[in-house]
């Protein structure tokens, strides 16, 4: 997984003008007990799945069609008679991320170097934690908690609904998906469980790694 990074990953989710729904890289079981496989059925197979529907059916006949998520995403962010496409293309892209910003015997440390550049934007690692929790603790609705690269410091950033960093000039490395159906069935409205025991179980520090510019 450590090979998989902004430059390669949406690829996946192409086949030729046609977007497809990209494979989970572990099985719908290797996030047990922290994300059920009903929960990942559901979160995967149903909702992941209805943007990638929607977005063919929106590109069909259209000259943005064939392009990658990120050329669509910025192509339309902003634009109120676009606003469909952009947010299930965003989506899709958000979806993938956050697949990939999870794996099975998560969380621990990260590697030296990201080490190194969370302790200098945050001070140490169990603060960049603690506040990574609470902006998707706190993000308001649905939405996501993103940690992100700006510059040369670590950051964090909430965005709702569909909305993603890459709109926003800053590097996404890892998310926490917020919105209810990613967590309702295992931990009802407890938000905050859910996204501690991302961070302690789940994280995938080695694909936040991989993504720094």
């Amino acid at each position: 997984m450590t090979n998989i990074n902004l430059d390669n990953f949406s690829q996946a989710a192409q086949s030729g003008s046609q977007y497809v729904l990209a494979p989970l890289p572990y099985s719908d079981t290797a996030l047990q007990p922290v994300i059920s496989s009903n929960t990942l059925s559901f979160h995967y197979g149903k909702h992941h799945k209805t943007y990638v529907d929607n977005l063919n059916n929106l590109l069909a006949n259209s000259d943005l069609a064939g392009q990658s998520l990120e050329q669509i995403i910025k192509a339309t962010a902003g634009q109120t008679e676009k606003a469909a496409i952009f947010n299930n293309a965003a989506q899709v892209w958000n979806h993938m991320f956050y697949w990939h910003s999870l794996k099975p015997n998560g969380g621990g440390e990260p590697s030296s170097t990201l080490k190194q550049k969370i302790e200098a934007s945050f001070g140490s690692l169990e603060v960049c934690k603690k506040e990574f929790a609470q902006a998707a603790l706190t993000q308001f609705g649905s939405g996501w908690a993103w940690l992100v690269q700006d510059g040369d410091k670590i950051a964090l950033v909430k965005t709702g609904n569909a909305e993603t960093p890459l709109t926003k000039n800053v590097r996404p490395l890892l998310t926490i998906d917020v919105w209810e159906h990613a967590y309702y069935l295992d931990y009802q409205n407890r938000r905050a469980d859910y996204a501690n025991a991302i961070l302690e179980k789940l994280i995938n520090w080695d694909f936040a790694a991989a993504n720094l510019g």
